[in-house]
């Protein structure tokens, strides 16, 4: 695998205890009423590299009231370990995962902060071979999602690479469920392109047990790839429980597929915090509740002022009906 091709895989692989009531921030007016609003941890990395629990606790006083986190841990599989180390650098920090603390640690900042964890992030690898431990940190942190955030390239290599992807999630999901947690699926924008008259996401959607397979939305990278966010969300009622919300300064499609970096990078400059864009937030929020999503992080990777810009978007989440 050349460097390119460990980086994508890599960085698409990381992109990406429950609290008591009482122990909670002062609840939101709107929003928090009826819905929490999260926030995935990619947005602000290096911040959690220098301080984990101030960055916990300044999310908490933005408003956010739920965390999902991003791999590789500790007990990830190695190569996946070993990758990150060697390009997470390049990014500008090394940390993921607990960055440096113990699962007791994480426990603790997040029951003082008032969060839970309903989502962790992880790759393919790990979730093929270290369930267990997986699993194990997941329940222990409150999360009942264990989400895979992208897909590799060697694992969409045509019509018959999704296929046997669809396979592969059916077997983790499944083994997922027996270790007591779910199995996620983040869509990136690729998938989206039909390839002889078939859209590789529907094969895969089609091909996959609902009952095993559910799913994670980020609108920015569906609306990348050319398909409207709330369709999928009616047609697939009842598998998308989580969203990734950020938004996009004007509307814009890949040139191609959305397969490789060449195409995806250029479109980071179009994010935006959510409510500032050409996005329709408020009706994929809408719908997405209306078919049983229960969980909304906003994502904005790498954000320059993590906290203006997620303020921003949490400010915007404050003033809409979740109903």
């Amino acid at each position: 695998m050349d460097f390119d091709q460990m980086t994508r895989r890599t960085v698409l692989g990381a992109s990406l205890a429950a609290a008591t009531v009482a122990c909670a921030p002062k609840a939101m007016k709107s929003a928090a009423s009826n819905s929490k609003i999260g926030v995935q941890l990619f947005s602000l990395p290096k911040m959690l590299e220098q301080d984990f629990a101030g960055s916990i606790a300044m999310l908490a006083k933005l408003g956010f009231r739920e965390i999902e986190m991003f791999g590789p841990y500790g007990f990830s599989d190695p190569e996946q370990v070993a990758n990150w180390a060697k390009v997470a650098p390049s990014l500008g920090f090394s940390g993921s995962g607990f960055f440096g603390k113990t699962l007791a640690d994480v426990q603790a900042i997040m029951r003082d902060n008032g969060m839970t964890v309903p989502s962790m992030h992880t790759d393919i690898y790990t979730l093929q071979s270290r369930m267990g431990p997986l699993a194990e940190a997941a329940k222990a942190l409150g999360a009942t999602y264990v989400t895979l955030p992208a897909i590799p390239d060697e694992f969409r290599k045509g019509l018959d690479g999704y296929r046997r992807t669809a396979d592969l999630f059916n077997s983790i999901g499944e083994n997922a469920a027996k270790n007591g947690v779910k199995f996620g699926y983040h869509n990136h924008g690729y998938g989206l392109k039909a390839v002889d008259g078939i859209v590789p996401l529907d094969l895969l959607l089609e091909r996959t047990d609902p009952a095993k397979v559910l799913l994670e939305m980020d609108v920015f990278w569906t609306v990348a790839g050319g398909a409207d966010p709330v369709s999928y969300l009616k047609r697939h009622s009842g598998r998308y429980r989580m969203l990734h919300l950020k938004d996009m300064k004007t509307l814009r499609t890949f040139s191609g597929d959305g397969g490789t970096a060449d195409q995806w990078i250029p479109l980071f400059e179009s994010m935006t915090h959510v409510g500032n864009g050409a996005l329709d937030i408020k009706s994929i929020i809408t719908t997405a509740k209306a078919h049983g999503a229960q969980h909304f992080f906003v994502e904005q990777d790498l954000a320059a002022d993590p906290k203006a810009q997620l303020g921003a978007s949490a400010d915007y989440l404050k003033t809409l009906d979740f109903g």
